[in-house]
């Protein structure tokens, strides 16, 4: 594969360089095509959107095209060009396609939405959903100035109740393990 640093996808998505040799790597959101290509959503993580890669099939390994399911993990170099479809501004066109990790076909996150008990029993991937990313950032653009005001101050250190707590399912519990105590 060639060597070509790596484009974050909020970034990618703000470019209108068409033409530009890319490098992205994600996760699979969903993949749907036909016998001659397919189109594969990708996230990273940096944004709630995704970029679609355009595979044509008659390019690559059937082997290594099995691999590709929801939850996959990939590296794609290809080359980056307006969208002719609509929601998108940019697609790219895959030229290479390396498959970082596999993804077994039970992965419980599908295209369709998920109950929020649903994602209760799945802790440790509400991580990769539209749902608990946004959450996080808001959280994240939140938090920021007051942690950077306390740390200009008085180089306090911000201590988070880890959010695994948050799944008992049982709320009074939940209570009990983090006891309310005031200080002045």
């Amino acid at each position: 594969m060639e060597k070509i640093s790596r484009t974050k996808i909020v970034d990618l998505l703000k470019r209108d360089d068409f033409g530009a040799k890319v490098n992205v790597k994600g996760w699979v959101r969903t993949r749907r095509g036909s016998k001659q290509v397919n189109f594969i959503a990708l996230n990273d993580g940096s944004t709630i959107n995704n970029v679609q890669l355009v595979v044509d099939l008659a390019n690559f390994d059937e082997e290594m095209l099995k691999l590709i399911t929801t939850g996959a993990c990939l590296s794609v170099n290809g080359l980056m060009v307006e969208s002719v479809g609509s929601g998108q501004n940019v697609e790219i066109q895959a030229t290479e396609i390396e498959v970082l990790g596999t993804c077994d076909n039970t992965y419980p996150l599908q295209k369709k939405g998920h109950s929020m008990e649903f994602l209760r029993e799945i802790a440790h991937l509400r991580p990769r959903t539209n749902t608990f990313g946004a959450v996080f950032r808001i959280r994240h653009h939140m938090l920021s100035p007051f942690i950077s005001f306390s740390m200009k101050r008085d180089s306090s250190i911000s201590i988070h109740p880890s959010l695994l707590l948050l799944t008992v399912k049982e709320p009074d519990r939940c209570s009990r393990l983090l006891p309310r105590t005031c200080t002045t």
